[in-house]
């Protein structure tokens, strides 16, 4: 897909265009939002406004290619929004199950590690590798600089070994029970 193209045809009016340009990144901004809102009705409407979002601001868009990572900054804002208004208090009848949903990810025992860190740690994560985002887009994404991402998944990476050995040595020990 030509996002340039695309992006161009958006913003003359073209709706058709708008659709296939959130096409190309609904799976990636769901993957996304389901990392930081988790449950799945907070999901929806993270996906819901930010389409909405950006189909009305459409030209504040400067350069088309960067499309994804200003969709997604609108979809992190949401998200953190969602957050915000969310209560501190859960009911326990709230709390989701471990397992997911989603056909995306493969290795579901890696992908509930990783919802397991801190949502500073856990974007980078999901931006860099799960959505293939280079570093500089990741801290554009983020507004960060690149060496606050690179300290952000560096501190991530220690953080996942950390959680995958703890993973592995109870595997281990309720196997051998």
């Amino acid at each position: 897909m030509d996002i340039v193209k695309e992006v161009k045809l958006a913003k003359r009016g073209d709706r058709e265009a708008f659709v296939r340009l959130v096409k190309h990144v609904e799976g990636s901004l769901h993957n996304t939002a389901r990392s930081i809102v988790k449950k799945d009705e907070d999901v929806a409407d993270a996906l819901q406004e930010t389409v909405l979002k950006a189909f009305k601001s459409l030209d504040s868009l400067r350069e088309p290619t960067f499309f994804k990572t200003w969709i997604f900054r609108i979809l992190i804002n949401e998200c953190r929004s969602i957050l915000a208004k969310r209560s501190q208090v859960v009911p326990v009848s709230d709390i989701p199950t471990a397992s997911s949903a989603s056909k995306d990810y493969e290795n579901v025992e890696l992908r509930e590690i990783v919802d397991g860190l801190d949502e500073q740690q856990r974007l980078v994560i999901v931006l860099y590798y799960f959505e293939d985002m280079p570093l500089r887009q990741v801290a554009e994404t983020l507004d960060l600089s690149e060496s606050a991402v690179k300290m952000r998944l560096s501190r991530a990476r220690n953080a996942l070994m950390e959680k995958m050995k703890t993973f592995q040595e109870g595997k281990i020990g309720y196997g051998s029970l």
